[in-house]
């Protein structure tokens, strides 16, 4: 069947700063793309990088309103680039994780009687409990943490249960805080989504459930027992009860693909989507992203998007309070493992702006061209000079729980003799920040990796790079200087679009599975690597990664006297 008259999929993706829709054929060829930009498309909104902040309560928080007018729009982006809606027989995506969407108790009727004459956002008005869903950034819930770390005995507990310890943007802790400062919210609340599951129901046109990978992104579920963690979900939902709280969350779907149901009427007759076009289940944006190539056991993908993200999939069950375990999103029996941080690429672009303004096209050519020359470690004489270790954090951090700030230490070239250091200026903090979120990683990722071949020390064996930062030649050799990478650094060539990639797979597998077939069987079968990546540094080398190696430990002292220097643990 040729790619002008086979079955087509759809995959999207949510996320803070924008939505991004990809069309793909059975074969995996994309065909269209498209996207809405929050900022410059709707602005009306008043946001900034996609949300709201209100820094005396560190919320931060995006309206739901918008991202229900980028669905239109980006819906009417694809119909003018020529998409032939009528043979899109699937759709699935991804949402940015955590986020909550409170819906009101007309919500789900709203959504199934829309005229399919006007827009979302002008018929689903009323739809919400409360007009705003709080995102990732958001440090708001410290309170509530402590309560959740506390409530099954340690950090430690919580995150055998759960996959994590608790997180300030962890949807349980939100759901907690939501609780108790608008009491009012939480009873005209009929049902609580995840923005994956939000984005599904729209286009079901009824409330979908919660997918068994995302739905450990909140803190509430029990992930060996399959279930719903009551303790916790007691200690959330306060004096509303148990019950409430189970009702408004509704039910997880335990296999990943298959339809949930045809697509909503007002899309057909919008949009001329065929009335069979199946809704597959929507994940994760991190989840998604693992489904944008076959996996294999020890190779790693570092998304390198506004947040920074380290991802493996493996068939381990090793949960601990510094990292992340969630269900895969499509494979019964694996598990994927993350370390996520909030200051990423806009902590990258903080230290570019105070760089000499780029004579190029290319904004990053200034920040590049310093952090290639810098040498390791800031040690142009690694005999004689110290080496440069900081910590750079314009937003609170997660991955240590550290307050928004910046810190500059050196050491010996042996790890000994921290010290705190003057600002030694943006030139040298070109090269200290990739160092300092990539030392980070291979810190918290050392016990998961063993030795991919005969003489060599532990270490990924392929790492992949996604998001807007893997276009960048400088991050990359960076990145196979400190982490290594026995097979070299690979860019994944989807145009910062892995994790709309990902949700269009998850569509073609989830319609057009055999029976027991699973994603990585099938997805495999068509993938092409030739097509799909591109090597972009050597990964590996010997000396250079040693060196960092013999500061890793270092990095560790300088986050810990970072984090005496907390309230909370003075």
């Amino acid at each position: 069947m040729s790619s002008q008259d086979g079955p087509l999929y759809l995959g999207f993706d949510l996320s803070t700063q924008q939505l991004k829709a990809i069309v793909i054929t059975s074969s995996l060829k994309v065909l269209y793309e498209a996207k809405t930009d929050f900022d410059a498309d709707l602005s009306k909104y008043g946001i900034k990088k996609g949300v709201h902040v209100n820094e005396a309560e560190r919320e931060v928080y995006a309206p739901v309103a918008m991202w229900l007018e980028a669905v239109d729009l980006v819906l009417q982006r694809l119909k003018e680039k020529g998409t032939p809606f009528e043979r899109i027989k699937g759709i699935s995506g991804a949402g940015q994780q955590h986020g909550s969407v409170y819906w009101s108790k007309n919500g789900e009727e709203l959504l199934g009687t829309l005229d399919p004459k006007d827009r979302l956002v002008d018929q689903l008005e009323k739809a919400f409990a409360h007009p705003f869903s709080p995102n990732w950034q958001d440090g708001s819930t410290q309170k509530e943490c402590d309560k959740f770390d506390a409530e099954l005995g340690s950090a430690e507990k919580l995150a055998e249960v759960t996959g994590s310890k608790a997180h300030h943007r962890f949807t349980g802790p939100q759901i907690m805080r939501m609780h108790k400062n608008h009491p009012e919210v939480y009873q005209a609340t009929s049902r609580i989504t995840l923005v994956s599951s939000f984005l599904a129901s729209v286009f079901l046109g009824k409330i979908a459930p919660f997918d068994i990978s995302d739905v450990c992104g909140m803190n509430l579920w029990d992930i060996k027992a399959g279930s719903w963690s009551e303790p916790l979900l007691k200690l959330a939902a306060g004096d509303d009860g148990l019950d409430s709280l189970k009702q408004k969350l509704g039910d997880v779907r335990e296999d990943g693909g298959g339809s949930m149901g045809s697509i909503s009427s007002y899309f057909v007759q919008r949009y001329k989507f065929p009335s069979d076009c199946g809704i597959a289940p929507f994940t994760g944006d991190n989840p998604s992203t693992i489904l944008a190539l076959p996996l294999r056991p020890l190779d790693a993908i570092v998304s390198l998007g506004t947040s920074t993200t380290f991802l493996m999939s493996t068939p381990k069950y090793v949960p601990d309070p510094a990292y992340h375990f969630f269900n895969h999103p499509t494979t019964a029996g694996l598990y994927m493992f993350m370390l996520c941080y909030k200051n990423g690429g806009l902590a990258r672009e903080k230290i570019r702006d105070a760089l000499p303004k780029s004579s190029t096209a290319d904004s990053w050519s200034t920040f590049n061209k310093v952090a290639l020359e810098t040498p390791p470690l800031g040690q142009s004489s690694p005999s004689t000079e110290k080496a440069k270790l900081g910590l750079y954090f314009p937003l609170p951090e997660i991955v240590p729980n550290v307050r928004a700030g910046t810190w500059r230490y050196t050491c010996s070239s042996d790890g000994s003799d921290l010290q705190e250091a003057e600002d030694w200026g943006s030139e040298a903090d070109a090269r200290g920040i990739v160092e300092s979120q990539i030392l980070s990683l291979r810190l918290r990722s050392q016990k998961l990796v063993h030795s991919p071949a005969p003489g060599l020390p532990p270490q990924p064996g392929r790492i992949y790079l996604v998001g807007g930062g893997s276009l960048n030649p400088a991050i990359a050799r960076i990145i196979g200087d400190v982490l290594g990478g026995a097979e070299g650094v690979w860019k994944l060539d989807v145009g910062g679009n892995a994790c709309a990639l990902g949700g269009a797979y998850k569509a073609v597998w989830a319609i057009e599975r055999r029976e027991g077939e699973s994603f990585e069987e099938l997805i495999g079968e068509r993938w092409r690597e030739s097509e799909a990546v591109e090597k972009v540094d050597l990964g590996y080398r010997e000396e250079v990664w040693g060196r960092y190696g013999n500061v890793l430990g270092t990095f560790e002292e300088m986050e810990q006297k970072v984090l005496e220097g907390e309230e909370r643990n003075k």
